[in-house]
């Protein structure tokens, strides 16, 4: 499938409009990106002229589309089909000079494909009782990444490491760090990976960069960071980069510990290191594609409204569209507005239909017109 070469179009000053790119999955994926376009509307409607939302053509399978298919050799046609058309989308946005795109949740196997190509990273910052904590997971390398062979009842599974991807990540990590913590460089820089399954290769290249960059890193095992965190804590701007093995199943876990957040209620940020993707950000709730839900119009937007948010004041010119959604959203939680997975009653749209009046309020200097915060369904 061909992608559209679609130029924004330029105000009246001959500014062009700022352009996002959206790609949507199966599940609840739709419902997702209704909630994305609505809340970055109500927050750029200020602007001279939007924002262009650029959405792609494909439809991304979930793993409960994919494995509906039945058949393993269509399953992995599929996937790669999702994985190839997926680069080319963020390659087409990025060569025009756009730098984000939301996407709600695909089948994870096309997206580790398309993260290994574009070398992305996925960063959070959480903070919580005093401490902050910069979580920069390596999606670009590691079994997550590679391919597979399939011979009768045998999967066999190529990844591969590199020292320049691994310096990449660890230079970004960096850079990063600098940028959230401008006043001083982090208190310690941690490094999860299994690096004892390399040969030694892994802790080689490490020492090497650290040497040069005149820094101190520690490279630990998995389980030697658990024990740390359990046993002692980390220091107020810990910087952790992590091999994805682990930090895709404790990300939850140092959420709960260090970001006094939920998983349903978080969205993160994906970086492309790729030298052509000139810092392509692509953001994305935490949670998965919830089919379960889908068409129920139940799924929690809360990740979603932040990640529109995030958008909206970093791409699209909007100062201050971060702090007015955090004070929407916490008018919201005081009066009950919630959906059922947070114990309350409303459903996705009631509670988006009682904060964009607060958006627009915010935005404007008034009061919300309505009675937007009663009621639900």
């Amino acid at each position: 499938m061909n992608l559209p070469q679609v130029v924004a179009p330029a105000g009246e000053s001959g500014t062009e409009r700022p352009v996002v790119g959206l790609a949507v999955g199966r599940g609840t994926g739709p419902e997702v990106a209704d909630v994305f376009e609505r809340v970055l509307g109500a927050l750029t409607a200020g602007l001279p002229h939007g924002v262009a939302i650029e959405r792609s053509p494909r439809l991304y399978h979930s793993y409960r589309s994919l494995r509906a298919e039945g058949d393993v050799a269509r399953i992995q046609a599929l996937t790669a089909e999702d994985a190839d058309h997926y680069e080319r989308f963020c390659r087409t946005l990025a060569a025009r000079g756009v730098r984000a795109v939301f996407r709600t949740a695909v089948n994870a196997q096309s997206l580790y494909l398309v993260r290994q190509r574009l070398r992305s990273v996925k960063v959070d910052l959480l903070t919580g009782a005093g401490r902050s904590l910069l979580l920069v997971r390596d999606q670009a390398q590691g079994f997550y990444t590679g391919d597979n062979r399939h011979t009768p009842g045998e999967v066999t599974r190529t990844m591969t490491f590199s020292r320049e991807i691994t310096e990449a990540v660890v230079t970004y990590a960096l850079r990063r760090a600098r940028r959230e913590w401008p006043d001083g460089p982090p208190d310690r820089i941690v490094m999860a990976y299994k690096f004892h399954l390399l040969d030694g290769a892994l802790d080689t290249w490490v020492a090497g960069l650290a040497d040069r960059l005149g820094i101190r890193v520690d490279l630990f095992q998995p389980d030697t960071v658990n024990r740390d965190l359990i046993t002692h804590g980390l220091p107020d701007r810990a910087l952790i980069v992590a091999g994805n093995e682990w930090a895709d199943i404790m990300h939850v876990m140092l959420l709960d510990r260090f970001g006094n957040d939920r998983q349903e209620s978080r969205c993160t940020e994906n970086v492309c290191l790729d030298p052509g993707l000139s810092g392509l950000v692509e953001y994305q709730t935490v949670h998965g594609s919830a089919d379960d839900l889908a068409g129920r119009d139940l799924v929690n937007p809360v990740a979603t409204i932040r990640a529109a948010a995030l958008v909206a004041e970093r791409h699209a010119g909007c100062p201050g569209a971060v702090r007015a959604t955090e004070q929407a959203l916490r008018a919201l939680d005081e009066r009950g507005v919630r959906t059922p997975d947070l114990g309350g009653r409303h459903s996705t749209s009631a509670v988006v239909d009682a904060l964009v009046p607060l958006l627009d309020a915010s935005r404007t200097g008034g009061a919300p017109k309505g009675d937007a915060l009663v009621g639900g369904s």
